[in-house]
């Protein structure tokens, strides 16, 4: 009676979540520009290309590729056109067409409805995405079975909080700490009982997580002012101040970064031990809430040094090439560590792996309170 009670609450936790899903959808974002007027975006098919515009400047290539282009959607579906593939000596935004490769072009509109101008943007990838999203799902699926497409619900609804609350609250101006800390617990709430289901394990896991979140936002708040790093660190960061939002405070959407970063994390150490100490707890149900917190604290320095492996892992990977250019310079080790891009990555990885640390004896310590209760 009670495993059903606890499945009919997942079950409708679950359709709950999916309604969410389905409003948040619907839900405005309140930044919805057209910036393309009499314009659309459509898959083209290149047939053509001319190089004859293109010329070097040192590694680098400058001017226009011209391809005839035959369109697959859209108005002008079945016409072949002739469109500008743009080069502006940026190797991360340029590249060049050949024969047969698949583009996403942008087609400007005239009043009457005749072609204006075409601009060839970049290769089509969406079918590959959408061919990726639908492999992601069937694994999980077929591996997980029934939490795995609760899984994919708190996915789908992480990143629609991501992306329909937290993005536009930010632009808005709405404190991005207290924001990044609501928006994040709120998840990690939404992906445990998904996951975990109505269990001590998954209420333990929360309550764990939620206090180091805090604890982590504080210490992100607390070093990112003592280290002075300004929130221009962040990519794109300055193109948000040129964009007319001057208001906003990039150094402490930077603080709420490193926490948001590390939060998936939280979850994961906290969830690990939780369920770790309930499986200690069903197998030997007399033992002591001293002996509860001793395995809880033994399970979470195992598992600690591979977390924050993981995390430093992460971070270090997508600041490669900087440390790469660092030592092709040959940059004094000094110069290096006391750097604002050396010292935000630092910032970011040991907060993030502190609070990792800090997880795991209060998720074990709450764990043997409500354990030895029940």
């Amino acid at each position: 009676m009670l495993l059903q009670k606890m499945r009919d609450k997942e079950v409708i936790f679950s359709l709950v979540c999916i309604v969410v899903i389905i409003i948040l959808l619907m839900l405005p974002t309140g930044f919805e520009k057209q910036i393309y007027t009499n314009a659309e975006h459509v898959k083209v098919k290149i047939l053509e290309t001319n190089e004859s515009g293109i010329y070097n400047s040192g590694i680098l290539k400058l001017g226009s590729q011209v391809c005839l282009v035959e369109v697959l959607e859209g108005t002008f579906k079945g016409s072949q056109i002739e469109a500008a593939n743009l080069l502006s000596g940026r190797l991360e935004v340029d590249k060049l067409f050949a024969k047969g490769d698949k583009a996403l072009a942008l087609i400007e509109k005239t009043e009457d409805g005749q072609v204006l101008d075409a601009n060839v943007l970049d290769y089509y990838r969406l079918n590959l995405e959408w061919l990726l999203v639908f492999l992601f799902m069937g694994a999980l699926i077929l591996f997980s079975g029934k939490t795995g497409v609760r899984t994919i619900i708190s996915f789908v609804v992480s990143l629609l909080c991501m992306w329909k609350v937290l993005v536009p609250g930010l632009l808005n101006g709405y404190n991005p700490m207290v924001l990044g800390l609501v928006i994040g617990v709120t998840m990690a709430v939404i992906t445990l009982l998904l996951v975990a289901g109505f269990t001590e394990k998954a209420y333990c896991a929360i309550l764990g997580m939620s206090i180091a979140s805090i604890m982590t936002c504080l210490m992100a708040i607390a070093f990112g002012n003592l280290f002075r790093i300004h929130g221009g660190v962040m990519p794109w960061s300055e193109s948000l101040l040129y964009s007319g939002y001057q208001h906003l405070d990039l150094t402490k959407i930077y603080q709420a970064a490193i926490y948001l970063s590390c939060s998936g994390a939280l979850v994961d150490l906290s969830v690990d031990i939780s369920a770790a100490i309930e499986e200690v707890v069903d197998k030997k149900p007399t033992i002591s809430r001293k002996e509860i917190l001793l395995s809880g604290l033994n399970i979470g320095r195992s598992v600690v040094g591979s977390q924050t492996t993981t995390l430093l892992l992460a971070y270090m990977g997508s600041f490669i090439t900087i440390m790469m250019v660092y030592m092709a310079q040959g940059t004094p080790m000094v110069s290096i560590l006391n750097g604002q891009s050396m010292a935000s990555e630092i910032l970011h990885t040991l907060v993030g792996c502190l609070g990792l640390v800090i997880v795991s004896p209060i998720t074990a310590f709450i764990c043997s309170l409500r354990y030895k209760k029940h």
